[in-house]
């Protein structure tokens, strides 16, 4: 295509005017009008080219590989979030670049109200090519001049002000307000600034100017202000997209592929600097002679090609090199040219848009024509016109299919099949050309059919989304104000812990002793933990939910193999008479036999109850009171194994041997026990928290005995009902406390374990709301319904490491109106509950495993800890906090953590079979 076309020696310098009679005649006029044009048409192969091109080249730079190819930069703005319509304040703006060589001050009023509209003052200051071209400190001196002189006329006083710098060149960002001038554009030459921080040099020029106290918080280029500017609509504007003296687009891309950034949480803005694409192999076929004479006669040869083909700063000036070489041809105006003609910079960007006007354009041109000294025919007006249309379909199209590269780039790093989006446009070429955006719309939905895009026009060419950029990063830092506030008591220093962990030991030594404490230390007559001889067939059964368990479990040399059935306890049982559920139980039980053949024979039982007891013997079990939401009558008091043999003797058709009452906390420590001898100590972090351990037996008051061990049920969910975790509950435990079936109850287990957690995040969540700094302040209905947020979401929202899709599509189903923001701060706020409940029952931890070193006399002790509970084994990171919690707190000790393999099943059939066990010693 480049062979169609004048020489670049010959453009310019023919001769000036007409040709002589008979020296010049076209021998084919109109051939040559089509051969010229021609070269300015794209097909979509090419366009498909440049798109995976330019694809290709975003993708290499953000993953801050270096490419062969001069491409793009995707250079982070350090803007992280969009708009969400509250914001307000007074802001001054400053452009400059966007409007070529002049400079605007904007005062701009955000109201925060939807339809509000305050219109902001404005003046524009004209540049002088001597300041264009003359030294960094005159351009910021002029630039600090103009903003007094715009304040002398609005007089504000003495009050600070904030200012969001739109400067609009190539710039390597390291901050929202520290910003690299690369390299200058747009005709600007000022020595001394390449390489320096812009945002420094304004805030010198007007500290040297001193008259105002204004703060620069960010430096943003126009692109970024056109998409902060967009007016919100049906969904959340993510991409900008400039066509005015030079072109540019942005995105809001996932962080965690920024490699510069080094950061795998939320959004950033990214400035593509499309301009600077120059791939020869993609461009190549589109370039012509005339982009290539334009190119050499610029002030930066061989670079920003690609900006070349589609800014307003040279669109006019191609427009002009066409229709000079057709005058030249003898095509146009009878072969006569004009000095103005053959000027550069004589046709510009409002000319081509006046030409193509659809009503008006042919008077516009043959007045624009006769200003450049040339006397156009009807054929002539025409012909410019084509010109105009075909270097602007060109440079729709070619701005198009850059447009799709971003677009796919955002639906792959979105991970969606259909992209839904706004692109907020801005800029003269896209705001005044009559055809260009509806030839770019046209085309991007040809190129990305899968994505669903709605142009928005910027408001105020990018002048509002600056000052929205300082108004955003004022919010944000005001709602990070608030979050660190609200979450500051749920970050526990290592103070407050030893000093829980201390608590705990005088707690534990107060129960043992038999004295009032907030921890029963509840004996429960398992006096030694497996030792790998126990052998033969047990029964067991589960009660500690909605859910109960009969299971068969055989005991060998080759390990242990469990038969299970789950039966249902319906709430109407759970709650209603004692006897009502006791029958449950054993029709379940029968119902087991039943299935396994096991009709009629008597094996060895264990009953794994989960509830507190006071124990006074192996198969001795006083309730002391329900949780988990039992309520059975008639229970609390009683003994239920008794309870559970009378159930049996109703029934008459059954023979069961209950050999002993099992807590699920030492069904867990039995559990793993059996793999490792050093589990001395048990742990559930599930529904509810408790914890047990091999105590000295010369330590526990009202049991016989002097010598050997004996395992303790903490029953430490009940620690601080004394209140001496007071200083660390929180408004939102209290709320939870409040509305719970046990008030004042538990408080241990309320700020641990999972039948709360998602109840305090839900109220952190209600309360953040109501300060506005979560979903735009906007209260749902469902977020007011009690345990409607879930502890698994904890465990779902925090093992989402990547797009943060988990925590949307949670928040997006209770109707939340969701941002990236909102995501990051709830996952924050997930994040600081579920530590807090980590660190203190690490502390717990280090508070027995420290018992049990200084019982022994150890320097050093080795101990495991038998772990079950779903929080404890499905969040991603409650294990690992607790250990490192132990670590810092009990460092004289190693505790490994085992978690245990059905601990209430397995657990209970090995304290039958080790208590069976016993019994044979002591028969022998």
């Amino acid at each position: 295509m480049d062979s169609v076309g004048p020489p670049r020696s010959q453009l310019g310098e023919r001769a000036q005017g007409c040709p002589q009679e008979g020296l010049f005649q076209p021998s084919n006029s109109s051939e040559l009008v089509q051969e010229c044009l021609q070269q300015f048409k794209v097909t979509k192969t090419q366009l498909q080219q440049i798109q995976a091109s330019l694809l290709c080249s975003m993708e290499q730079a953000l993953r801050g590989e270096a490419s062969p190819i001069p491409g793009i930069r995707m250079l982070p703005t350090y803007v992280g979030s969009i708009p969400h319509g509250t914001e307000q304040g007074d802001f001054l703006v400053l452009e400059l670049g966007a409007l070529g060589a002049s400079l605007r001050v904007l005062w701009v009023t955000l109201t925060g109200i939807k339809g509000h509209k305050v219109e902001p003052k404005s003046k524009e200051f004209v540049i002088p090519q001597e300041v264009v071209l003359g030294t960094g400190q005159q351009l910021f001196d002029f630039a600090a001049c103009c903003l007094s002189e715009f304040l002398d006329a609005h007089p504000v006083g003495n009050q600070d002000l904030q200012l969001g710098f739109n400067f609009s060149f190539p710039c390597h960002q390291t901050g929202l307000d520290k910003s690299t001038l690369i390299s200058w554009t747009k005709g600007f030459q000022c020595s001394g600034v390449e390489g320096q921080d812009v945002v420094k040099l304004l805030r010198d020029a007007i500290h040297r100017q001193g008259a105002y106290n204004i703060d620069v918080v960010a430096v943003v280029n126009d692109t970024v202000g056109t998409m902060m500017g967009c007016e919100p609509g049906v969904g959340p504007c993510e991409v900008g997209i400039v066509v005015d003296t030079g072109t540019n687009a942005c995105y809001m891309e996932e962080t965690r592929h920024v490699a510069v950034l080094d950061e795998d949480r939320g959004r950033t803005c990214i400035s593509v600097e499309w301009g600077f694409f120059n791939d020869d192999k993609a461009l190549g076929p589109v370039l012509t002679t005339f982009d290539h004479v334009l190119d050499h006669e610029s002030l930066n040869p061989g670079t920003q090609r690609f900006e070349k083909m589609i800014g307003g700063s040279y669109l006019g000036e191609l427009v002009r090199l066409v229709v000079a070489h057709l005058a030249q041809s003898g095509v146009l105006f009878g072969g006569c040219t004009s000095p103005a003609l053959l000027s550069q910079g004589s046709i510009l960007l409002e000319h081509v848009a006046e030409m193509e006007d659809p009503s008006a354009g042919a008077a516009h041109a043959y007045a624009i024509l006769q200003a450049l000294g040339l006397s156009p025919e009807a054929s002539d007006i025409e012909l410019v016109q084509r010109v105009c249309v075909a270097l602007c379909t060109r440079a729709a199209q070619l701005c198009a299919a850059a447009l799709a590269a971003v677009l796919s780039r955002l639906q792959h790093s979105r991970e969606q099949q259909t992209l839904q989006v706004a692109v907020a446009t801005g800029g003269r070429v896209l705001e005044k050309h009559p055809r260009f955006c509806s030839i770019l719309q046209e085309m991007v939905m040809l190129l990305v059919p899968e994505c669903d895009v709605s142009f928005i026009p910027s408001v105020d060419g990018g002048g509002q989304g600056v000052a929205m950029v300082t108004a955003v990063a004022a919010r944000l830092a005001a709602h990070r104000r608030l979050l660190e506030e609200t979450l500051a008591p749920f970050r526990l220093s290592h103070d407050q812990l030893a000093t829980v962990q201390a608590q705990m030991r005088e707690a534990m030594a107060k129960g043992l002793r038999g004295e009032p404490s907030s921890l029963r230390m509840l004996p429960t007559y398992v006096r030694a933990t497996p030792d790998g001889s126990e052998r033969g067939d047990f029964l067991a059964l589960d009660l500690g939910g909605t859910n109960f368990r009969v299971l068969l479990v055989r005991v060998a040399e080759e390990g242990v193999q469990i038969i299970n059935q789950v039966y249902c306890i319906p709430e109407c049982v759970a709650q209603g008479s004692g006897q009502q559920l006791f029958d449950h139980i054993v029709d379940c039980i029968l119902d087991f036999q039943k299935q396994q053949g096991l009709t009629g024979q008597s094996l060895p039982l264990g009953f794994t109850f989960s509830f507190p007891c006071k124990q006074l013997g192996l198969d001795q079990g006083i309730l002391l009171n329900w949780t988990k939401g039992f309520n059975a009558s008639d229970c609390e008091g009683q003994d239920v194994v008794h309870l559970l043999r009378e159930a049996i003797r109703r029934r008459q058709a059954v023979e069961l041997n209950v050999v002993a009452i099992v807590n699920d906390t030492v069904g867990t420590m039995m559990s793993c026990g059996y793999e490792d001898p050093h589990c001395e100590m048990g742990l559930i972090v599930g529904t509810g928290t408790n914890a047990c351990y091999m105590e000295e037996l010369q330590n526990v008051a009202g049991v016989a005995g002097d010598t050997g061990h004996m395992c303790i049920n903490m029953e430490w969910g009940a620690f601080g009902d004394d209140d001496s975790l007071c200083m660390l509950s929180t408004c939102f435990d209290a709320r939870v406390d409040e509305a719970s079936i046990n008030p004042g109850k538990q408080r241990f287990e309320k700020m641990i374990s999972g039948m709360y957690l998602g109840e305090i995040v839900r109220h952190i969540l209600l309360h953040l709301t109501s300060l506005g700094v979560l979903f735009r302040g906007q209260q749902t209905q469902r977020l007011q319904i009690r345990d409607i947020f879930k502890t698994k979401f904890l465990s779902e929202i925090e093992s989402d490491s990547l797009a943060l899709r988990q925590v949307r599509a949670i928040l997006e189903d209770l109707g939340l109106p969701l941002t990236s923001d909102d995501a990051l701060m709830v996952l924050e706020v997930c994040q600081a509950v579920s530590q807090r409940a980590a660190q203190l029952c690490g502390a717990g931890v280090a508070a027995v495993v420290e018992k049990i070193r200084e019982n022994r006399g150890l320097e050093k002790l080795t101990v495991s800890v038998g772990v079950d509970g779903t929080l404890y084994k499905v969040h991603p990171r409650f294990s690992s906090l607790v250990a490192a919690t132990v670590r810092e707190l009990a460092p004289q000790c190693v505790v490994t953590f085992l978690q245990s393999e059905d601990g209430s099943g397995k657990g209970a059939a090995l304290v039958t079979a080790v208590a069976c066990r016993l019994a044979q010693m002591a028969c022998v």
